[in-house]
């Protein structure tokens, strides 16, 4: 295929002639073998949208030339169209504070632009990645910025799962609200409750984990572009510095505005921190009803069994017939994950010194993973799990009828102490709490049958 020859600071390379990147993307490609993996695809977009954003605010600030802002604006709809992902090759966790990210775009935007202008790759007399394509920018207003974009473009995709995962559980809620089962703490049993409120409560969870995210969402849409290098907008024009961010908002159709302080902007990463542990307090919420549903669902014939979690698959290579809780597994898995990843974030953040953080690349990698996983997570929970639940109503029924729970509610009439001693006596012989009471003359029949009605024990007296 050949080779072309580059040289940056470093000094010189040989660049295959078919690339459109070029020496400091090679350059970091061979430093930064961390994950084996590629940037995400959606950053990558986001740094096309910044990229075009400013060849159009530096065309209309006198700065640029007609036809190389549309040449790189052109390569940069091709990106964001989902061409040319493949010639991003820095690796996602890397040193330089993103520095290389930002420069594998700008040269593949400005060898794409060369190429629509009839010239030859790696010929910057052209289009120069640095002069062209990163005018009036820095990698440290442009990464965290594309960071933020791809937040906003990620966000909205797990938001609507867990819309879809609260709604089927406030449908379970109301399918199950007739049935009365045994409650439990500390995986004792209780007092009585209705399978329907157990549910209902996994919905308002959902709830709050969507307030939480849409809150942590809108810290987002502050961004430092034009603050250049250290949010002191250096090298920046006046109408560049005043119109970029609306450029983006224009452009990519995602509402961002300029940070009021941007230095402030450019060097904390709190906000990031702040969606990552809205996505670890949603992971807990989720792993911890996981958890709940295989434990409800539990035997089939040897455990708890009130409820019936659809079958999906084998469960065993060696015992027949055998089906596990592969879903709700599989969520809690993605929690484990989500907890690292924010762990990982805060210390990212807390990591930044004086005027720019340099570990950005880092916390956009476990970030971006805890919202794709997440989102998948929650897809997989309602499709393949929470819609198929059905309950095992005669044996909430068996459950309920067996436990000495239900003495609970004799202690406003008999104390605590007498109640007491009724449990142990219907936990040693078996017997029935109510058929005990009524032997011992403590109460009527009549009183016995309206204390002990199980819903009347579900739901606060009016």
């Amino acid at each position: 295929m050949g080779t072309r020859m580059e040289t940056d600071s470093i000094g010189s390379m040989e660049i295959p002639a078919d690339a459109y990147y070029g020496v400091q993307t090679l350059r970091a490609k061979q430093n930064f073998h961390i994950t084996g993996l590629r940037m995400n695809d959606q950053f990558i977009n986001s740094l096309a949208k910044i990229k075009k954003a400013a060849a159009v605010t530096n065309r209309d600030a006198g700065n640029l030339d007609g036809k190389i802002t549309e040449a790189i604006i052109c390569a940069c709809d091709e990106i964001m169209a989902g061409k040319w992902h493949d010639q991003f090759i820095v690796d996602p966790v890397q040193g330089g504070a993103g520095t290389s990210a930002n420069m594998n775009a700008n040269e593949f935007i400005a060898n794409r632009a060369i190429e629509l202008l009839h010239g030859v790759k790696g010929d910057y007399t052209v289009v120069h990645p640095n002069d062209h394509v990163n005018m009036s920018q820095s990698t440290n207003d442009v990464f965290p910025t594309a960071g933020k974009l791809t937040v906003l473009t990620l966000l909205p995709r797990v938001l609507t799962q867990l819309a879809r995962l609260e709604k089927a559980l406030s449908c379970k809620g109301v399918e199950f609200d007739s049935i009365i089962k045994m409650g439990r703490t500390q995986l004792q049993d209780a007092v009585p409750i209705r399978l329907g409120q157990s549910f209902h409560a996994y919905a308002s969870v959902v709830e709050r984990d969507i307030k939480r995210l849409e809150k942590a969402e809108r810290e987002m849409r502050s961004v430092n572009m034009g603050g250049t290098a250290v949010g002191t907008a250096i090298n920046v024009s006046p109408t560049y510095l005043r119109s970029i961010t609306e450029n983006i908002r224009r452009l990519s159709g995602i509402e961002v505005e300029q940070a009021d302080d941007l230095i402030d902007a450019t060097q904390n990463l709190d906000g990031f921190v702040s969606v990552s542990n809205a996505l670890k307090t949603c992971a807990v919420n989720l792993s911890k009803m996981a958890n709940d549903l295989r434990l409800l669902s539990s035997g089939p014939k040897a455990g708890i069994a009130e409820i019936n979690l659809p079958a999906k698959q084998n469960g065993s290579s060696i015992m027949p017939g055998k089906v596990n809780p592969v879903i709700p597994e599989v969520v809690s898995q993605v929690a484990f994950n989500i907890i690292g990843n924010d762990l990982a974030v805060t210390m990212a953040a807390e990591a930044g010194q004086m005027e720019l953080n340099a570990f950005e690349p880092v916390l956009f990698y476990n970030l971006f993973e805890s919202i794709t996983t997440l989102e998948n997570a929650v897809k997989t929970f309602v499709d393949n799990c929470v819609s198929g639940i059905t309950a095992n109503e005669g044996r909430c029924r068996e459950l309920l009828g067996q436990s000495v729970g239900i003495a609970t509610a004799l202690c406003p009439y008999i104390g605590y102490k007498k109640s007491s001693e009724i449990a142990k006596q219907a936990l040693r012989t078996g017997r029935q709490v109510e058929e005990i009471a009524l032997e011992n003359g403590l109460l009527t029949k009549q009183s016995l049958d309206n204390i002990l009605n199980p819903n009347s024990m579900t739901q606060p007296k009016l």
